[in-house]
Formats: C-alpha cells, structure tokens, sequence
C-alpha cells in the first residue's frame, strides 16, 4: 500500500468517525426534545466541541493530501468531495446543538398533539434514517444508496412547508402553549435544513463515484417546477 493509499483510507475512517458522531447528535437532540431530557440536551452541546475539533482535524488532512500527494482522478475527487462533506456534517452538528438549545429555553416539554399536528416524528424518523443511509453511502462508495435520500428530502420539504399553518391553526386552538409552538417551527426549520445537507452530501459522493456534478442540474429542475 502507498503512502496516498495510507493517507486516503485513515482520512475515510475519520469521516466515517464524523458522520457517526454527528448522527449521534441528531438522534441525542432529537430524543431529549420529545423526552424532556435536559441532561441530554447538554451531553449535546457538550460534544458540539468535538464535532468542531473533528471538522478542523479533517480539513487539514485533506489540505495536507492535496498539497504533499499529489494526486489524480477518483483519488482527487474523493478528497474534494469529503472536503465538502465535512462542511456539510459540521453545519448539521450544528443544528444538533441548535435543537438542544431550544430545548433548554423551552422549559417544558411539547405538547403531543403539537407534534401530531406538525408530523414531527415522522421528519424525526425520516431525518434519523437519511443521516444513517448517507453514512453507510459514504463507507460503502454505494451512489444508489446516496440517491435515495433525494426522495426523503422532498418529504422534509413539505412538511415543513405545511408547518407554518398547522402552527397557526394549533395556536388558535392552544393559545397558551403559543411560545413552544413557536421553537417546534424553529426545529422544523432546522431539520429541514439537515435535509438539505444531507442531499449536498449525496451529491458529493455520487461526484466522486461517477464524476457528475448534480448541484446545477437540481437547481435547473427546481426551477422549471
């Protein structure tokens, strides 16, 4: 094995590391916002310092392969694309720390029928089962996988759509619980953004397995729509 070789797969297993690490977030913040569990809110918060550690560790593993090993087509575009996928894991550990902290402002826990009238368990679920399929993508070079998620992001996307008047109509009928209301559209708002960096994380893998961007022809079909 060569030293690019070494270098190229200890910075695979370091993202695999990420990925893991920050779906452990989700699924923490996630867990402790429908249990009222504020002690895990914190574990949360707490280890947003090592997702940051991790993405710095990262991206200078991929500037110092760039730089001093020079290399060339798949190994190249690998490199690039877990550049980018660590950006995009670094911003959901950042929504993970976000949904803990809303959790600790919120003071108490929200309102079943809330959550009913809003599907956020289902985008929980959905949002939890995206996050795994990308990292086993990611692992497992499997550009199939990685396109799935596209489907499940349109799913995000209209719930969280529909979010803004399910809110309204349940604070109409709930009025004194119009302050948790409002931080379960901040969180929906949030992990909708996930999905989108879950989608440029497939993006990225599918680039480096059959070197297609799919970035500007998404947008092109976005906007004919």
């Amino acid at each position: 094995m060569t030293h690019l070789e070494e270098e190229l797969n200890k910075l695979r297993g370091e993202m695999i590391e990420m990925a893991n690490l920050v779906r452990s977030q989700i699924e923490k913040s996630l867990t402790a916002l429908i249990d009222e569990d504020v002690d895990l809110a914190r574990e949360v918060i707490f280890n947003e310092k090592r997702v940051n550690a991790m993405e710095l560790s990262i991206d200078k593993d991929c500037e110092n392969i760039l730089a001093l090993l020079n290399p060339f087509a798949s190994d190249m575009r690998f490199v690039f694309a877990t550049l980018k996928i660590n950006t995009n894991f670094e911003r959901i550990g950042d929504s993970a720390e976000g949904i803990a902290k809303y959790i600790l402002q919120s003071g108490k826990c929200f309102d079943e029928e809330l959550l009913n009238d809003c599907r956020f368990n289902e985008m929980a679920d959905i949002v939890k089962e995206m996050l795994d399929s990308i990292g086993r993508a990611y692992e497992g070079n499997d550009a199939k996988l990685a396109r799935t998620v596209f489907k499940q992001d349109m799913i995000l996307d209209e719930i969280n759509k529909a979010s803004t008047d399910n809110i309204a109509v349940y604070i109409n009928k709930r009025p004194e619980n119009v302050y948790q209301a409002l931080y379960l559209l901040t969180v929906i708002r949030k992990l909708e953004r996930v999905g989108d960096h879950i989608t440029n994380i497939a993006e990225e893998i599918i680039f480096h397995l059959e070197a297609k961007v799919l970035k500007h022809i998404k947008k092109s079909v976005e906007d004919d729509e």
